[in-house]
C-alpha cells in the first residue's frame, strides 16, 4: 500500500502530517511512503531528510496522489484536493466535519473512507493517537506567552530598590488540555492563577498546579460530558456562571479562554458588557476562536483593541510551533495508522471502537451521526 504526504495548501498552515521519524514507521509497518516535494519545509524538515528516511520525493500533488491508497493531512482537504483524491481511498486529517458538509458530500461520493484526527476517541488505548490533546497542549503554552507578550505589566512578582511589583492576575477559563498547559505556563512566569471549569472533578488537577480553582456550587452533573469534555450547560447554571466569571474578569490582567464543545459553536463566555468592566491594558486570548470564540468581541484570526482591552483570536497556534506540533501531530497519525495496518495491508474493522469512532465516510457512507445531519442540513 501506498502512502502519500501532500503539501499543506491551506494559509498559514506550517505542519506536516509525517516527520522522517513517523515515515519510517510507516515503511516499517509495511507500507510505501510518497512525500510531496516541499510538504515538510515550512516544519524545517527537508525533501533530503525525507529521502533518508526512505520516502520517495515527488514534485506535484497529482502525482503523488496517482494511485495512492492512502492520504495524510493537516488540514481538511480543499474541493480542489478532493477532486483529485483517488476514488476509493482512505484519507486521514484533522478535520471538523459538521462544519465542512460541502466537502464530506464530495468525499463521501467519491466513495473515500474519511477518519478525522478531530473524532479519535478519547480513552486510554487511544490516548497516543489524540492529536486534540497533543495541539491543545501547545496552544495552552503559547496561548501565555502571547498574552504576556500583550501585557504592559510584569507577570512574576517582583521586589526591587523601587518598589515591590505585584504579580499579573490571570484567569483561565477551561481546564482541559489546553488550560492546564496554560495554568502550568503561567505559574512558570511567576503569575497569580485561578482557573473555572464547569466540570467539578477538575479541581483537584488544577490545585495540584498551584492555580486557585473558582467553582459554581452545583447538585447536578451540569457541564460533565463524556470521555472527559464539557457539554452544554442548564440556563440556570450558565446565569451563576456569567456572575461568577464577571467578578473574577473584572481584576484580571489576562484572561485564556479554552472551552470548546466538539462539533459545537463554542460557548459565549464573556459578553461585551464583562469586557467593558476589564482593565484597560489587560488581554484576552481566545483559544476557541476557530469556532466563533468564547468572548462576544473575539474576531477569528485578528487582534483587536477594544476600549484598551485586547482581544487575540489568532488562530492555529500550534501553526506557531510547527516542529514540536509536527512532531507531536505526526507521531499521533503514525500511531493511528500503524494500529490498523496488518501484514503491509490497512484493515478498517468497523467493530474497533477507535477506527469506527475515527470514521465519518466509509463506501459512499456517512457514517458518523452528527456529521450526517449537518450534511442533511446543508
Amino acid at each position: 500500500m501506498i502512502a502519500a504526504v501532500i503539501k499543506e495548501t491551506t494559509s498559514g498552515e506550517t505542519r506536516v502530517a509525517a516527520t522522517p521519524k513517523t515515515v519510517k514507521e510507516l515503511i516499517k509497518s509495511g507500507l510505501s511512503v510518497r512525500v510531496q516535494s516541499g510538504a515538510g519545509a515550512a516544519s524545517f524538515y527537508g525533501d533530503k531528510d525525507y529521502q533518508d528516511a526512505g520516502a520517495e520525493i515527488i514534485s506535484d500533488t497529482p502525482s503523488v496522489l496517482s494511485g495512492a491508497d492512502l492520504i495524510l493531512k493537516v488540514a481538511p482537504a480543499t474541493i480542489e484536493e478532493i477532486d483529485i483524491l483517488p476514488e476509493g481511498s482512505i484519507y486521514i486529517s484533522l478535520f471538523q466535519t459538521t462544519k465542512r458538509p460541502e466537502q464530506v458530500k464530495k468525499l463521501s461520493a467519491k466513495k473515500i473512507t474519511c477518519f478525522s484526527m478531530h473524532l479519535i476517541p478519547r480513552t486510554t488505548l487511544a490516548q497516543s493517537m489524540d492529536a486534540l490533546s497533543s495541539q491543545a497542549n501547545i496552544a495552552g503554552y503559547k496561548s501565555v506567552l502571547i498574552g504576556a507578550a500583550h501585557l504592559p505589566v510584569y507577570m512574576p512578582l517582583l521586589m526591587t530598590a523601587a518598589g515591590t511589583i505585584p504579580p499579573a492576575k490571570v484567569l483561565i477559563l477551561g481546564a482541559g488540555v489546553a488550560g492546564l498547559q496554560a495554568i502550568a505556563t503561567a505559574k512558570r512566569l511567576g503569575a497569580q492563577v485561578e482557573t473555572f471549569d464547569v466540570r467539578p472533578e477538575v479541581k483537584e488537577q488544577v490545585e495540584s498546579l498551584g492555580a486557585k480553582f473558582v467553582e459554581v456550587e452545583s447538585e447536578s452533573n451540569d457541564g460533565v460530558g463524556e470521555g472527559g469534555y464539557a457539554k452544554e450547560t442548564s440556563d440556570e447554571y450558565k446565569q451563576r456562571q456569567q456572575e461568577m466569571i464577571k467578578q473574577h474578569i473584572a481584576k484580571s490582567d489576562l484572561v485564556i479562554t479554552t472551552a470548546l464543545i466538539p462539533g459545537r459553536p463554542a460557548p459565549l463566555l464573556i459578553p461585551t458588557d464583562m469586557v467593558d468592566n476589564m482593565k484597560p491594558g489587560s488581554a484576552i486570548i481566545d483559544l476557541a476562536a476557530e469556532n466563533g470564540g468564547n468572548c462576544e468581541l473575539t474576531q477569528g484570526g485578528e487582534i483587536i483593541n477594544h476600549k484598551g482591552v485586547i482581544i487575540d483570536g489568532t488562530l492555529n497556534l500550534p501553526g506557531t510551533m510547527q516542529v514540536h506540533a509536527s512532531q507531536l501531530y505526526a507521531k499521533n497519525v503514525s500511531t493511528f495508522v500503524t494500529y490498523m495496518v496488518k501484514d503491509g495491508q490497512l484493515i478498517i474493522d468497523l467493530e474497533d471502537e477507535i477506527i469506527s469512532g475515527a470514521m465519518f465516510t466509509h463506501q459512499g457512507e456517512i457514517t458518523h451521526e452528527p456529521t450526517r445531519e449537518a450534511v442533511n442540513n446543508f
